[in-house]
């Protein structure tokens, strides 16, 4: 998962309680599958704030295109 920052919709209103910014400060980010995995089990237990990154269909559509196999958890 390659989480960037600069196309996410909520950027600036949800930066404050995403888990990007409390564990990495400013992205771009690039988090495999495990670190990935093991973000999502630290948000689920109330540790840390989940990801709110949240990309504009666009973004996902092109993704897609490449191949990227991230584009189709969107």
């Amino acid at each position: 998962m390659i989480i960037d920052c600069d196309s996410c919709e909520v950027r600036g209103p949800a930066c404050g309680d995403c888990v990007v910014t409390a564990l990495m400060g400013a992205p771009p980010v690039d988090f495999d599958e495990g670190e990935t995995a093991a973000l999502e089990a630290l948000a689920d237990s109330g540790l840390v704030p989940p990801l709110r990154l949240v990309v504009p269909v666009e973004v996902v559509d092109r993704a897609r295109e490449r191949g990227d196999p991230a584009a189709e958890a969107s």
